[in-house]
């Protein structure tokens, strides 16, 4: 099919993007979600608003102990290490892991935060790295929030209207932070049916332990990942089974074992057998 008829914008500042969206437009990343809800007409805005002119938008630096992703950098440029800094090779390793090479190109970390799609992979991979969004609003106000809680459900976050989603930024130490990251997908490219990951960054104590494509939100295993600090020894596959099954209760057999066999393999490449 092809859209309804509409506007496109591609405004070169903040407050005129937000000013576009204050209108009933549209928000646009990398397009990649979108595009395919505006051809099949599940989303007909009066005008899209790209997002990737707004000086900042593609930025990739580092500050004040903070790695920041402009929201509109895309999964190529992160795969490729793009940019003056070294960025966390877990970063590296999850974007070389979306879809293809020509969706990478055009993808952004920010779209896909903000399309909060269960099954993609930075909203859970930037909850295991304790990551924290920076939103703006038409008033120019600033305000921040973990991603860890962003997503409220399958396409629901935190976003106000009006507010848009500017940067990422993450701990440098992250940079050094022992990983996990596994997913499973029936075939590349595909969305994952099941997600794992695990970080530990042993000198500031931090670990998490994230279930993702469960179908809403990640799920952060606290308990789990508290036993595993405790004892730097992997669970068994039945602990681990017993807390998803804890946590989310109800879940079908076949999506618990995929699930199961995902965090099981992400711990795995932390504390191998």
């Amino acid at each position: 099919m092809k859209p309804a008829i509409f506007d496109h914008l591609h405004p070169t500042t903040t407050q005129d993007a937000l000013k576009a969206l204050a209108m009933g437009g549209k928000a646009m990343g990398g397009g990649q979600s979108l595009g395919p809800m505006l051809n099949l007409r599940l989303a007909r805005p009066d005008s899209v608003v790209g997002l990737s002119a707004i000086p900042g938008m593609t930025d990739i630096r580092e500050e004040r102990g903070k790695i920041i992703l402009g929201a509109g950098v895309t999964h190529a440029r992160i795969e490729d290490n793009d940019c003056a800094i070294d960025l966390p090779p877990m970063l590296r390793h999850v974007a070389r892991g979306i879809a293809y090479r020509a969706v990478r190109n055009r993808g952004t970390v920010g779209g896909s935060i903000a399309h909060a799609d269960p099954a993609a992979d930075w909203i859970s991979a930037m909850t295991a790295l304790d990551a924290e969004l920076v939103l703006q609003d038409g008033a120019g106000k600033q305000r921040r929030i973990a991603v860890a809680g962003f997503m409220l459900g399958a396409y629901r976050t935190q976003l106000a209207p009006g507010e848009i989603i500017t940067s990422v930024e993450i701990r440098s130490q992250m940079r050094d932070a022992h990983w996990g990251y596994y997913k499973i997908c029936r075939k590349v490219g595909e969305f994952a049916d099941a997600i794992g990951a695990l970080v530990i960054h042993p000198s500031s104590r931090f670990i998490r332990l994230v279930a993702g494509a469960t179908g809403a939100q990640p799920l952060i295993l606290t308990q789990l990942g508290a036993e595993i600090a405790a004892s730097a020894q992997r669970p068994r596959e039945q602990a681990i089974r017993d807390a998803l099954g804890t946590n989310l209760p109800g879940l079908d057999p076949v999506k618990l074992h995929l699930m199961t066999t995902a965090l099981d393999r992400c711990i795995q490449k932390v504390i191998p057998a």
